[in-house]
């Protein structure tokens, strides 16, 4: 009897080992996942101690809960930037990167560019999250490393051997660029006067990504020019083969436009 006993319980042991699901584990009580989110918490309360927003007051219910109905937002879209960043947002829906969003489309992945892009950013969605850690809120990182997280044209592959890059670099990694400092975003990204209901004005970050790339002359004015004269913006910025290799030597053209104007000062200061 006790022989059969035990068949019996062999027998029910390897029926249940067989009957399993193809992936069932046995059960190990394990700490590894509270660890890493806490271990996770632990290092976005780290960004956002060291961060603007706490600096000013932003803490986590100002973008992970709704104002109204103070439910929780647990993927913050560019609305709860607005609140704070209206002309930010705003320009930002403007450009390229933005304008799905501005048309309540979904938002811009990698994969639709007709630009070359690096392929393990295909899946990346373009809102602000996509140029800022919004927890560290670092304006260092958006400035270039964001860009070429994504971009892999000529242009911006040459960014780094140019020598606005040399003067980027020469700063070391400060909580922003300095002014003096050419970026990706200097040129693209370019600072605008905004005027308050008040009538007074204030300067921001053009967040409209196109707003300088045509008419090229917009470049010139908005950016070349804050730095450069002229002759010198307009030879480069007309020069496509420069404009590839991102600006690494001056201009050799000289274009006819500034020939004639040459002339004409000319003639008019002999006239004078």
């Amino acid at each position: 009897m006790k022989q059969l006993m035990v068949l019996f319980l062999v027998l029910l042991a390897a029926m249940l080992w067989f009957i399993r699901p193809a992936n069932s584990q046995v059960f190990q009580p394990t700490l590894e996942k509270p660890t890493l989110e806490k271990a996770a918490l632990e290092e976005i309360n780290q960004l956002w101690k060291e961060s603007a927003h706490a600096l000013n007051g932003v803490n986590c219910s100002s973008c992970h809960q709704n104002a109204k109905t103070k439910t929780l937002i647990t993927k913050p879209t560019h609305d709860s930037c607005q609140s704070c960043h209206p002309k930010a947002v705003d320009t930002f829906l403007l450009g390229k990167h933005g304008i799905r969003l501005l048309e309540d489309l979904p938002p811009l992945t990698i994969a639709l560019a007709h630009l070359p892009m690096q392929v393990s950013a295909q899946n990346k969605l373009m809102n602000c999250n996509a140029c800022h850690n919004v927890h560290s809120v670092d304006t260092y990182q958006a400035s270039v490393n964001s860009c070429l997280t994504c971009h892999q044209d000529t242009h911006s592959l040459n960014y780094q051997d140019s020598p606005h890059a040399q003067l980027f670099q020469a700063e070391g990694i400060l909580p922003r660029p300095l002014s003096k400092s050419v970026t990706c975003a200097t040129c693209h990204l370019p600072r605008h006067k905004f005027e308050r209901p008040d009538g007074t004005t204030w300067v921001g970050v053009n967040h409209n990504n196109t707003f300088t790339l045509k008419p090229r002359d917009r470049m010139v004015k908005a950016v070349c020019m804050n730095c450069h004269g002229l002759e010198f913006s307009y030879n480069s910025i007309f020069d496509d083969e420069l404009v590839k290799a991102n600006f690494n030597k001056p201009p050799t053209q000289d274009l006819e436009t500034l020939k004639m104007i040459r002339v004409l000062e000319k003639k008019r200061s002999n006239n004078s």
